[in-house]
């Protein structure tokens, strides 16, 4: 028996240890902000997650036994059937990754998951990720190590060398860009073409109406699905997930500011912005009682300083893209700026994969947003002789062109 040694995670004293050892590796770190336990757990819940129907995740804690038996490391191993098939071969997922600096001690834990998945048929694992939706807790951060945003992943430098030792490679970027709140800042040309959108009735280009969440679940799906599931790994969204992602959304978010566009009243594009909570719940310690609910709530009604906003996703159907859909929401939100100068200060837009230079060269030219943090999505194929390739770019999707 070596020094480090896993336990599974079964029982409810297992699951408080799998939360809460990350505050070892975190102690004294001003930047991190635990996340909310209640939302971890979701994850490995089946009634709440819907991969469970084609597939299983597990747990461990990772114990140093010349320590005592000392927490010193956890992860998570899952897979879905589904979304493994579209992979060039059958991949699984590892995530929520947290380690001592101790190369032997993440060994031990990416062998535990690899191990587990190649039993169930998988070829690949990809980490650190999440068993669920791309938007959160995915990727290992590699620059940027400041604040994160609400269900982003954050962790120390050296994670990306343990995951490069053990052999992972880089699958594909994911860049978080700033822009702070400054109006007027797109080029002229993104102007007069949002401009001769707002003058066709064909269009309309409006901030969200909380009041009727079936709707605002409908249209979100029509348009996520037209623009992001051709993506590899992202399964198209059912009304049910829209459902239960608007409904979480709805206390917190700002309807000025998460718009919608529609051509001929149809949803063809989104732009979800939201109020950053990491902020407003750092000292929660990863609790979000009624107590801390209501705290929340009243820091969100009556902050007094600027806070940032977290650009959740941008998406443009696919037949609509490249015809200024896209400059006439950013110019909706810098009206809403305009009109309220003292309520925000900056904009972040996370999870901008290097695979989609198309969406990249989108947030440089228009919204005028830098890149200042990176995400690394690893991938390490159990075939060790196997050729390794990285993500593959996605072209502009184009439909034949309606006329105006």
């Amino acid at each position: 028996m070596g020094r480090y040694q896993l336990r599974e995670v079964k029982s409810r004293s297992d699951v408080r240890m799998f939360l809460r050892m990350a505050r070892k590796i975190y102690a004294g770190d001003p930047m991190w902000v635990e996340p909310l336990e209640g939302d971890v757990e979701s994850v490995f819940d089946p009634s709440k997650n819907a991969l469970f129907a084609g597939g299983e995740a597990i747990r461990w804690t990772l114990h140093d036994a010349e320590a005592g038996g000392e927490v010193v490391g956890r992860i998570a191993a899952f897979y879905n059937r589904e979304m493994s098939a579209g992979e060039p071969q059958p991949t699984g997922g590892c995530g929520f990754f947290e380690c001592i600096d101790d190369q032997e001690a993440a060994d031990v834990l990416f062998d535990a998951a690899r191990e587990w998945l190649a039993v169930r048929g998988m070829e690949a694992m990809d980490g650190g990720i999440n068993f669920g939706d791309r938007l959160q807790w995915w990727g290992v951060l590699v620059e940027g190590f400041t604040l994160p945003l609400y269900g982003m992943n954050y962790n120390p430098p050296y994670y990306g060398r343990l995951f490069e030792t053990y052999g992972f490679r880089n699958y594909f970027d994911q860049h978080t860009y700033l822009r702070p709140l400054e109006v007027h800042a797109m080029p002229e040309a993104l102007y007069q073409k949002a401009e001769r959108l707002f003058a066709n009735p064909d269009y309309r280009f409006a901030a969200v109406d909380m009041s009727d969440k079936k709707r605002v679940a409908q249209d979100f799906m029509a348009v996520y699905n037209s623009g992001w599931a051709q993506f590899s790994g992202v399964k198209p969204m059912d009304f049910e997930h829209a459902l239960a992602m608007v409904r979480t959304l709805a206390p917190i978010v700002d309807p000025e500011v998460l718009y919608f566009a529609f051509h001929k009243g149809q949803a063809i594009g989104f732009f979800v912005i939201v109020p950053d909570l990491n902020p407003l719940i750092q000292d929660f310690h990863g609790r979000f009682g009624w107590w801390n609910k209501l705290r929340l709530l009243w820091r969100l009604k009556m902050r007094r300083r600027k806070g940032r906003l977290f650009g959740v996703v941008f998406g443009v159907a696919a037949e609509f893209q490249g015809r200024g859909v896209e400059a006439a929401m950013i110019r909706r939100f810098e009206q809403y700026v305009e009109r309220n100068p003292d309520r925000y200060s900056s904009l972040e837009l996370a999870w901008i994969g290097d695979f989609n230079p198309l969406m990249m060269r989108m947030v440089e030219s228009y919204v005028r947003a830098v890149k200042y943090k990176r995400h690394v999505t690893y991938r390490y194929l159990f075939d060790r002789s196997k050729p390794f390739e990285r993500a593959p770019k996605l072209g502009k999707v184009r439909a034949p062109k309606k006329e105006e």
